[in-house]
This record gives structure tokens, C-alpha cells and sequence, in this order.
């Protein structure tokens, strides 16, 4: 067997090359996906339209149906003026009613001191998943030690 000198010091060359450049080189990171179950009493659409809202933002929904949908509120202190028609929970939070995707984010990223949720209280028109022009800005709440207070208006 005849071991050409040149192309096996070539390889050895590229070899080390690679190896050298390789700290160098790197792939972008993928962002992680954010999951969260979502409740609803069986029947409700809007509920899916809203899932559909979160996972076109890059979360991964799941939504169930719940024929004690009440139960699961009180169970994560949704009271009857915070009550919209689905419940999900999303990283550690109770994410309440028709919450826009960039919200639910940004109650992700700063995590607030005493919040357990976020509520868009009812259903309101123009809101994600409920179709229809909003009629004017809407508040969601924050939820969890004390009174709920105006988290964020959209």
C-alpha cells in the first residue's frame, strides 16, 4: 500500500484547521419553546382561536376540554371578576381569558414579585381569539398576593 506524504500532511492540515475553527463556528441557538395547557369548557371555538394566536407567537398550546372548567378556576384563584371562558397554564402562571401572546412574554421574562397570573377578565371584541374590531383598550390584570391590579393595557 502506497500512502501518497502529501495528501495524508494535507488532511492532517485540515483536520487541525476544522478543529481550530470549530470553537469559532457555531449554529444559532434555537430559542426554547414555551408550553403551557389550556382549559376550556367544551364547545367554546373562540378558546381555539386564541390557542392558535399563542402558537403562531411560538408557544405550544395544548388546549383540553374541561367539564368542571369553575373547579380548576377557584383551584388557581380565578375569581368570578377575573372569570373569561378558558384557563391556561404557562410556565408557572395562570394565564386567564384572551391575553395577547407579547403579555404572556413579558410576564415570562420579568416574572413579577407576588403575580401567580394574568387576567383579560370576560371577552372582550378585538381581542385574540375574539373576533371582531376592539372597541378601546383593554386591561389585563395581575393576580395573586392582594388585590388585582392593571398589569398592562392594549
Amino acid at each position: 500500500m502506497n500512502i501518497d506524504r502529501r495528501k495524508l500532511l494535507l488532511g492532517g492540515m485540515l483536520a487541525i484547521g476544522f478543529a481550530a475553527l470549530s470553537p469559532l463556528v457555531s449554529l444559532p441557538a434555537r430559542a426554547s419553546v414555551i408550553r403551557g395547557t389550556a382549559y376550556k369548557a367544551p364547545g367554546c371555538n373562540c378558546c381555539d382561536l386564541w390557542a392558535n394566536h399563542m402558537r403562531e407567537a411560538g408557544f405550544d398550546i395544548r388546549m383540553l376540554e374541561d367539564s368542571d372548567l369553575a373547579v380548576r378556576k377557584i383551584r388557581h384563584g380565578i375569581t368570578s371578576d377575573l372569570a373569561s371562558c378558558h384557563t391556561a397554564l404557562i410556565d408557572g402562571y395562570v394565564v386567564e381569558g384572551h391575553v395577547p401572546a407579547d403579555i404572556v412574554r413579558r410576564l415570562l421574562s420579568e416574572r413579577p414579585e407576588g403575580v401567580a397570573g394574568i387576567s383579560v377578565p370576560g371577552m372582550p371584541v378585538g381581542t385574540p381569539g375574539m373576533p371582531g374590531p376592539k372597541a378601546g383598550p383593554v386591561d389585563v390584570l395581575a393576580f395573586g398576593n392582594g388585590r388585582p391590579k392593571v398589569y398592562a393595557t392594549f
